[in-house]
């Protein structure tokens, strides 16, 4: 392959959508292909859907839209979980060539050999039942932080969400490759590791092919923790009813892991939640927060919920609320439901206006910006180590606490990508931290 030619990529979703570009545009960057950004003049566009939310999916034409703008004869290829789900829907939108199913995405530049344009999209897919291997994946475009890919697919069957039939039954990494990629990802002087899968407490079930666990998540962050040349490890969405006080003892006292939880709870509903089939109940969120805050008061805990959900009353949104309000917890992650395909709650009655599923969303964002304000408020006059990013923002370098506190300070390249020790010292406009600086450590 010419040495000339451009691919770029968009990826829409999740972390673990980013960990796999990163890792597909590696597959072309070693077949002689230079990557280029998405709003450049590319050859290839690649975009990676996403299908969790009925906006990532209408986004999906715009983006093709612009792809063509810079290049009305390149040739477009959509793969992920919308590409798995409907992939004739994908097909049939204007310009795009081809659509690569879960088990044929890492496999793309095997479909490239012509890049004429075609007529109507290509469609290569599977049945989901054959998407029963694994392929490792970790992300590298941000030189301060990369997303490692340690386990795919779901076993779940929550009432609303469609990721299993996208990615899946659930399988993960062999243990030794995790290892293997972390040190990869440290040699190249990335200073932190977030862990990401679509169920990572799930990790070690289809290790090496079979159902059964032949490591658990806790056995994978103590593994990790050995690594040497990794500053932090940060842990991503991890399920309230497989994070073990065992784990969150070990977090408290590792060499690296960072006290920062992302807890999904969809609802404060008892009620709810036995609708979504969720596996486990309010008590048990309870206290996955009591004993992390027990064992590290100042960690930050962020929350994922879904307001509108069928069955959604007035009465049981403000449970949902006043849950939240009283709960010791950092920031929230709000998602309004929408109907999605194949799935057990488009049956469902009790259905909730738009108009409402919007203003419950409204409140709960309002609702956010308030917890995250109360707990960057506590966090004021504490000495955190900072790892400050590469993007230059009005003049100014941001960059995070070990417990995500984002803080701010005048730009300076010689910062990127390096830990300093401050003092946290006052909420700025925007809402982010500044502070104080201490000159020792320093680690670069």
């Amino acid at each position: 392959m010419s040495a000339q030619k451009k691919v770029a990529f968009y990826t829409l979703g999740c972390k673990l959508n980013f960990s796999e570009t990163s890792t597909i545009a590696r597959s072309f960057q070693n077949e002689g292909f230079d990557r280029v950004e998405f709003d450049e003049v590319a050859d290839i566009y690649v975009i990676n859907t996403c299908s969790v939310t009925d906006n990532a999916d209408k986004r999906f034409k715009t983006i093709v839209k612009n792809a063509l703008k810079q290049n009305e004869n390149a040739f477009l290829i959509a793969i992920g979980c919308y590409a798995q789900l409907k992939p004739e829907e994908l097909a049939a939108v204007d310009g795009v060539d081809l659509v690569l199913g879960a088990t044929e995405k890492f496999k793309v530049t095997d479909y490239i050999n012509d890049l004429s344009k075609n007529e109507m999209g290509e469609v290569h897919s599977c049945e989901i039942e054959e998407a029963d291997f694994y392929v490792g994946s970790y992300s590298i475009g941000d030189r301060t932080r990369a997303f490692l890919k340690v386990q795919d697919g779901c076993d779940y069957k929550c009432t609303y969400c469609t990721i299993p039939l996208a990615r899946g039954i659930s399988r993960s990494d062999e243990l030794q490759n995790v290892l293997k990629n972390a040190k990869e990802i440290s040699e190249k002087g990335i200073k932190e590791i977030v862990l990401t899968g679509v169920n990572i407490g799930d990790y070690g079930k289809g290790e090496f092919g079979n159902k059964k666990h032949e490591h658990t998540f806790l056995e994978l962050v103590q593994a990790l923790d050995t690594v040497e040349g990794i500053h932090r490890l940060r842990i991503s969405s991890i399920e309230p009813n497989l994070l073990t006080n065992e784990t969150i003892e070990f977090v408290a006292n590792s060499n690296s892991f960072v006290p920062h939880f992302h807890i999904p709870l969809q609802s404060g509903s008892d009620t709810l939640l036995k609708l979504m089939k969720r596996r486990y109940l309010r008590e048990t969120y309870d206290n996955r927060v009591e004993a992390i805050k027990k064992t590290m008061p100042n960690a930050c805990i962020g929350v994922d919920v879904i307001v509108g959900f069928p069955g959604e009353t007035d009465e049981l949104f403000l449970e949902t609320y006043n849950y939240l309000n009283q709960l010791d917890i950092s920031y929230l992650h709000v998602f309004t439901y929408s109907e999605r395909p194949n799935t057990e709650a488009v049956e469902m009655d009790g259905i909730v206006p738009l108009k409402t599923r919007n203003k419950r969303s409204k409140m709960l964002r309002g609702l956010s910006v308030k917890k995250r304000r109360a707990f960057y408020e506590s966090q004021l006059g504490n000495e955190c180590v900072v790892l400050f990013e590469s993007e230059n923002k009005e003049g100014f370098i941001h960059g995070f606490t070990e417990n995500y506190v984002k803080v701010k300070t005048p730009w300076n390249p010689e910062l990127v990508n390096t830990l300093h020790t401050v003092k946290l010292s006052k909420i700025d406009e925007d809402g982010s931290v500044r502070f104080d600086w201490i000159k020792e450590p320093i680690f670069n």
